[in-house]
């Protein structure tokens, strides 16, 4: 048995290995989270029969209670009082259990989904954005985990009311043949009433489940690009947009609402006019002689309970339409190639090699690409560091394919920093503390960066917004290098790392990379002739392809196209 089969109780979470899911089908999925929690599941649903049936108990003894009182007798009155006790009781211990192993597979579900989606996150990496939209991925991670773990908290009741229906079904026969067969017959009609608004409900489901993660990107992107839109006075353009598409959610959730708010009124409408029926018939028979009393009354607490399961029933319907809705949608997530799946390693980093552009860099040196669009260097800085969505081939490091390589194998020998490097939420000392080698200390990295005037308004242990929302640009970037730096790893790929610095500050980093990046491959992607002078070599790659590759005076002496995209002189 492995660890995701043993893990089920609460105090294991979160489980040391979620397993590997069945990702053929949303409804796979489902049924594998099923089978990892048979334990709690199975235990959980025998909580639930007792629960029910000890509960549908209850108007039995009562009806056998209240015929001993028309008949005078004290005995069955007292026996029909310690009856109703000892099921009240069982009752409330069984619902307790119940819930307490309802309660344990919507947490352990719930947890388990939430450690896949973290997981093939982690394995996607930098590919994310090129393969789903940020705002999907929260959107699964917040709402359709919780989703399917719902369905696994309804189901132990929802078989528990089964077998409850089935069995108070017989009891009622057992009274009164005609009856019993209204009810037995009359309940699943009801049913069959209900169930066609299923498959509306799962479309509009769907839909807007669709809209919700649409706006949600949107959303995420208009956050992370605010400074941008408030620099090219863009915000009313955006807000506009955002406003259309969070009123298409809206109109989607309403459509969606509608038809749950019918589901919701059948669920307590059709179970109370058929109670009602089933009195009323009841009634008739009493009068007629054909039931007593206490068989009245009985047949009435049955048949009133039996509403009951009828809406775990609805409930189990509309919660499995939502659960498998989202499961789709963690289904299509963790489908999403990981493009490094084999377990190559370097033994030692060596050239890094593109035969696509023709790049070659050699081990150890301190080099730059200028290409004349940022498109085209962000394109081959992911190209270099392995996190093209459409794949590295062509690009070996020390003979080895980078396609070929684990993606552990990678983080360790490259390291690429965008051009507009993530602030994740945190401290100070917990954004740079990134797994390192301990070659460059935090003081050097910082020196380097020439990041030391962040620290006059902000300690090490300080609490940093969201994505860094109170620096500056120029201070993120540098914070940003200031982890990259710590890291050292043996190829540092770096695209416009002082894009958004002055001129006076990118004098000193660019002086200062060399001595901190000795010994080391760095690559920096730049067209800033502050940065180019302090090159070994320089490559101009203004399409992608490499043209020429020579010093940086040599270059601006020698080729008017480098000389134009880095100084802007003809």
């Amino acid at each position: 048995m492995t660890t995701a089969t043993r893990a089920t109780r609460i105090a294991n979470l979160p489980f040391a290995e979620p397993g590997t899911p069945d990702l053929r089908s949303g409804e796979r999925f489902m049924l594998w989270i099923v089978r990892l929690q048979s334990r709690p599941l199975i235990l959980g649903i025998l909580c639930g029969i007792a629960w029910m049936s000890l509960q549908a108990g209850i108007p039995l003894v009562l009806g056998f209670g209240i015929q001993a009182a028309v008949d005078h007798s004290s005995s069955g009155v007292l026996w029909a009082a310690a009856g109703v006790l000892v099921l009240g009781i069982g009752q409330a211990t069984a619902g307790v259990i119940r819930h307490r192993f309802a309660v344990t597979l919507w947490l352990s579900s719930a947890s388990r989904c939430q450690q896949l989606v973290a997981r093939h996150v982690a394995e996607l990496g930098a590919d994310i954005p090129r393969q789903i939209a940020t705002g999907e991925v929260v959107a699964v991670s917040a709402n359709d985990v919780e989703r399917i773990a719902r369905v696994m908290d309804v189901l132990p009741r929802f078989i528990g009311a089964l077998v409850a229906f089935i069995a108070v079904s017989i009891v009622l026969v057992f009274l009164s043949p005609v009856l019993g067969v209204i009810v037995l017959v009359g309940m699943p009609l009801l049913m069959a009433v209900i169930t066609p608004l299923l498959k509306p409900l799962e479309n509009r489901e769907s839909t807007q489940r669709e809209k919700y993660g649409e706006a949600s990107a949107m959303a995420a992107d208009t956050v992370s690009g605010l400074r941008v839109l408030r620099g090219i006075g863009g915000e009313q353009h955006f807000i506009q947009r955002f406003r259309e598409r969070s009123q298409s959610v809206r109109a989607s959730a309403v459509r969606t609402a509608r038809i749950r708010a019918l589901l919701d009124a059948l669920q307590v409408a059709l179970p109370g006019l058929f109670v009602v029926t089933v009195t009323f018939l009841g009634a008739r028979l009493a009068l007629d002689g054909q039931l007593n009393v206490g068989e009245l009354v009985a047949f009435y607490g049955l048949t009133a309970f039996l509403v009951m399961p009828l809406q775990t029933v609805t409930e189990m319907a509309d919660k499995f339409t939502r659960g498998r809705v989202s499961a789709r949608r963690v289904v299509k997530l963790l489908s999403l190639p990981a493009r490094r799946t084999q377990l190559g390693s370097v033994a030692h980093p060596g050239d890094l090699v593109d035969e696509v552009s023709g790049l070659t860099i050699t081990e150890g040196t301190l080099c730059a690409v200028v290409c004349s669009d940022p498109n085209t260097a962000g394109e081959l800085a992911d190209r270099l560091g392995g996190m093209a969505a459409q794949g590295s081939g062509g690009v070996s490091i020390a003979g080895t394919r980078i396609d070929d390589l684990s993606a552990e194998s990678m983080h360790a020998v490259v390291v690429v920093q965008d051009k507009d490097p993530t602030i994740l939420s945190g401290t100070l000392d917990e954004l740079v503390d990134v797994p390192r080698t301990g070659s460059v200390e935090r003081d050097a990295a910082m020196y380097a960066a020439s990041a030391e005037d962040i620290l006059e308004g902000i300690d090490w242990d300080e609490e940093l917004p969201e994505r860094g929302r109170s620096l500056s640009g120029g201070q993120r970037q540098r914070l940003a290098l200031v982890r990259s730096l710590i890291a050292d790893p043996p190829i540092l790929i770096l695209d416009e790392p002082t894009s958004a610095v002055d001129a006076h500050t990118e004098a000193r980093i660019a002086s200062r990379l060399r001595e901190v990046r000795h010994g080391k491959t760095t690559i920096v992607f730049t067209t800033s002739p502050l940065m180019l002078d302090q090159m070994d070599e320089v490559h101009f790659a203004p399409d992608g392809v490499v043209l020429a590759s020579a010093s940086h005076a040599e270059l601006v002496r020698a080729n008017s196209s480098y000389r134009y995209v880095v100084t802007r002189e003809e």
